[in-house]
C-alpha cells in the first residue's frame, strides 16, 4: 500500500469552472456541493461552495490493479461497443458497492493529467459567463484548443470503458465522455449555460480520482467492510456503443429537484466540518473538533439514507447507479470518521464528486 502524503489533497464535488479536471486542492480543506453560479475564489483555497484554486497537477504514478468490490452493469452490448466478451463489465449487474480494485486508475491519471496540463493555456481563467459572441480571438483559440483536447481524452477513455470490469465504473467513462464531447461541440455557440457541461464531465473524472486515490492509499480496501453494499439495481442500463454514448440526462429526471435540496443541505451541516484541517487524524482532533466530526458524520449518514431513497424512485438506471455511488461513498467516510487518517479524505472525494457530477448534470437540463 502506498502511504499518503500529510496533507492529502482533498478533491471537491467537481473542479469549478475553468479548473481543470485533475487538481490538488489546498490542504486541509474538505469539498462541498458546488453553488449553481461561477465560483468564486478566497484565500484559504477552499472548494467549499464551488471555490476552487488551480493548483499544479500531481501526478499519481501508481502502477495499480484495481478493481470494484461489487460494483453493477450488463445488458447487450451493440455492434459499435463491441461483443460482450470486449467489455470486461458486460456482466456486472450487482449493487454498488466501495470499489477497492480497479484495473484501469494508473492510464485514467495519465491522461487525465495530460488533459489538466492542455487547460492551463489561459482556459482555466476563464469568465464562463461570457459566450462566445463576447470572446476576443486570443479567447476563442483557447477555448477551442481546449475542445479538441477534451475530443481527444474523451477517445482515450473509451478502451478504458471497455477494459473496467465495474459497471459504474464503465458507466463514469461513457458520461465523461459524452458530457466531455457535449462541451466541445458547444463552443461554436457557446454560452454560460453551457458550463455545466464540463461541470459534470469534471465532477466525473474528480470522482474517478477519488475511487483511484482512495485504492491507491489503502482506505478503500481498510474501510470497505464498514459497509454493506448498496440496494440491488431496479435494472441495468444495457451497453451500448462505448465509442459514442448518449449523455444520460436529456431531461429533467423526477428527483433532480430533490437531489439538489439534499446536496445544498448537506453542505449547510456540514460547514464546520470543512473548516479543520484535514490533515489532522482523529487521534488529535480536540474535543470541539470532534463534536464537529460527529455531528458531520450524523449529516452525511443521513444524506446517504436519503440518497439511497431518491436513487430508487428515478427510472434511469445510470443516474440511480451515480446516486448510489455518492450515498456509498459518503457513508462508509461517515463509518470512518470515529478512526479517520488522512487517506480517509479520498472516499469522500469520490462520494461528493458523484453527487456534483449528478447536479451539475440536472442543471444542464434546467433542474
Amino acid at each position: 500500500m502506498s502511504v499518503p502524503p500529510s496533507q492529502p489533497p482533498q478533491g471537491p464535488w467537481q473542479p469549478a469552472p475553468g479548473q481543470p479536471p485533475s487538481y490538488v486542492p489546498a490542504p486541509g480543506q474538505y469539498p462541498a456541493w458546488p453553488p449553481p453560479g461561477p465560483p468564486k475564489k478566497n484565500n484559504a483555497l477552499k472548494w467549499a461552495l464551488g471555490v476552487i484554486t488551480l493548483i499544479a497537477v500531481v501526478a499519481v504514478a501508481v502502477a495499480v490493479t484495481l478493481t470494484v468490490t461489487r460494483g453493477g452493469s450488463g445488458g447487450r452490448p451493440t455492434d459499435g461497443g463491441g461483443s460482450g466478451s470486449e467489455i470486461a463489465s458486460a456482466n456486472d449487474t450487482g449493487p454498488v458497492a466501495v470499489i477497492t480494485t480497479e484495473p484501469t486508475c494508473s492510464q485514467f491519471t495519465q491522461i487525465n493529467n495530460a488533459l489538466a496540463a492542455q487547460e492551463r493555456n489561459g482556459w482555466d481563467k476563464r469568465d464562463p459567463s461570457i459566450p462566445a459572441s463576447g470572446w476576443s480571438s486570443e479567447q476563442r483559440s483557447q477555448y477551442e484548443a481546449v475542445a479538441a483536447a477534451l475530443r481527444s481524452a474523451a477517445g482515450q477513455f473509451v478502451p478504458l470503458a471497455k477494459q473496467t470490469p465495474h459497471r459504474v465504473i464503465r458507466e463514469l467513462y461513457e458520461q465523461t465522455i459524452a458530457y466531455k464531447r457535449a462541451y466541445a461541440d458547444s463552443i461554436a455557440t457557446y454560452s454560460g449555460h453551457d458550463d455545466q457541461l464540463i461541470r459534470t464531465a469534471n465532477g466525473i473524472d474528480a470522482a474517478l480520482m477519488g475511487i483511484c486515490e482512495a485504492i491507491t492509499y489503502g482506505s478503500a480496501s481498510a474501510r470497505s467492510l464498514l459497509v454493506a453494499a448498496s440496494p440491488a439495481p431496479s435494472r441495468t442500463a444495457p451497453v451500448g456503443d462505448l465509442a459514442s454514448p448518449s449523455r444520460f440526462l436529456t431531461s429533467p429526471d423526477a428527483i433532480c429537484a430533490d437531489w439538489v435540496q439534499a446536496t445544498s443541505q448537506l453542505d449547510a451541516d456540514t460547514a464546520a466540518w470543512r473548516a479543520i484541517d484535514s490533515s489532522i487524524p482523529a487521534t488529535q482532533w480536540t474535543p470541539e473538533q470532534k463534536d464537529v466530526n460527529d455531528n458531520a458524520s450524523q449529516a452525511m449518514l443521513a444524506f446517504a439514507d436519503k440518497a439511497n431513497g431518491l436513487a430508487q424512485q428515478t427510472n434511469n438506471p445510470i443516474m440511480q447507479d451515480f446516486v448510489f455511488l455518492a450515498a456509498q461513498y459518503q457513508r462508509v467516510y461517515a463509518k470512518a470518521l470515529p478512526t479517520y487518517t488522512s487517506a480517509d479524505g479520498y472516499l469522500s472525494n469520490a462520494g461528493m464528486n458523484a453527487g456534483g457530477a449528478v447536479r451539475a448534470a440536472c442543471r444542464t437540463v434546467g433542474s
